[in-house]
């Protein structure tokens, strides 16, 4: 099969050609039609993450299809089904944090495309237990972005929600792939939206603002009113203390990356009045389900730039320089 595979961090994918992947015990393997390109997968090859499994294939929003059962594979998924795959690939299933929902907090939690072979590639070997049924109206390119960027956004977006009050003012700091699908999900639930992007990024200002945004404008500045809660999408801990002091007596701040530049020191004053700062680790497969049945109510239209197969490091370099609007997606297939 062919694949983009990385050799070491710090340098680029290289196209190579692997054989074709058989599946375990309890896995399927998929032929891939399409694999969002993730910060995280920018963070992972630039060497911030410093645990992949290399030489390796990332990317961990995959749609693809079923091609062959492994031995003992619980039913669930038949050849032929259409499933995405997203980050959190595999978990013990038996320590504390497994038995009490939090799966997510696993020592023993593998990664989609970072301890496992990803979705860069025309077939992919993945745990049919951490799988989800695309919803039907996806096409591949707009249900790629649905599987990270959607399923850790809306887990974002709980903790954000997670107030005694009603929290109708939300700040995003960062507009891309993540924050451009939980606008939608905002505005749905009948919450202001208010996008904070860099100082000179007037593109995705006015993108933020055709997505339903009330406000838009750079992380620099305050919001026209107090935010009740705030999510930093961005990888820029400078944003922490900023997101405090934007957000009201008793507002939430989430951190939703999975890396994060240092956080400056900032007064006691910015925490005090009860506000809170918490971080998200990855995703249940709880988050997956919920999120995926509410896409299509919203409904949910994801903005995809597409990037062939072969052009996946110039999908990464666009993601890194903020090229486009939206996701990035792989096309495989």
């Amino acid at each position: 099969m062919q694949a983009m595979v990385l050799p070491a961090q710090g340098e680029p994918l290289q196209a190579v050609e692997l054989p074709d992947p058989v599946p375990g015990p309890g896995e399927v393997l998929l032929k891939v039609h399409a694999c969002g390109v993730c910060r995280t997968d920018l963070h992972m090859v630039d060497g911030d993450l410093t645990e992949p499994v290399l030489p390796l294939v990332p990317g961990h929003q995959i749609v693809g299809t079923v091609v062959e059962m492994g031995p003992r594979t619980t039913p669930g998924f038949a050849v032929g089904d259409r499933v995405g795959v997203p980050w959190l690939g595999g978990c013990c299933g038996t320590c504390t944090f497994c038995r009490t929902g939090r799966e997510n907090l696993c020592d023993e939690a593998v990664y989609t495309g970072y301890q496992k072979n990803g979705g860069f590639a025309e077939l992919c070997v993945v745990d049919a237990r951490f799988c989800f049924p695309i919803p039907a109206g996806y096409p591949d390119l707009q249900a790629a972005p649905l599987l990270c960027a959607g399923l850790i956004g809306y887990r974002a977006y709980r903790m954000a929600l997670d107030q005694p009050g009603p929290a109708p003012r939300l700040g995003f700091y960062g507009f891309g792939a993540a924050a451009h699908i939980l606008a939608q999900v905002a505005r749905h639930d009948g919450r202001e939206v208010y996008a904070f992007t860099r100082p000179a990024d007037r593109k995705g200002q006015d993108f933020a603002r055709k997505l339903g945004a009330v406000w838009a404008g750079s992380s620099t500045e305050l919001a026209p009113v107090p935010l009740d809660a705030a999510i930093i999408f961005a990888p820029a801990g400078e944003l922490v203390p900023a997101a405090l002091r934007a957000v009201a007596r008793g507002g939430v701040v989430v951190c939703a990356g999975i890396h994060m530049s240092r956080i400056p020191a900032f007064d006691y004053a910015d925490l005090w009045q009860e506000r809170v700062v918490r971080s998200v680790a990855n995703l249940t497969r709880r988050d997956g389900e919920e999120f995926l049945a509410l896409a299509p109510a919203v409904p949910v239209r994801t903005e995809v730039t597409p990037y062939p197969l072969e052009r996946a490091n110039e999908a990464l370099d666009d993601l890194r320089a903020g090229r486009f609007e939206g996701a990035a997606v792989v096309v495989v297939s």
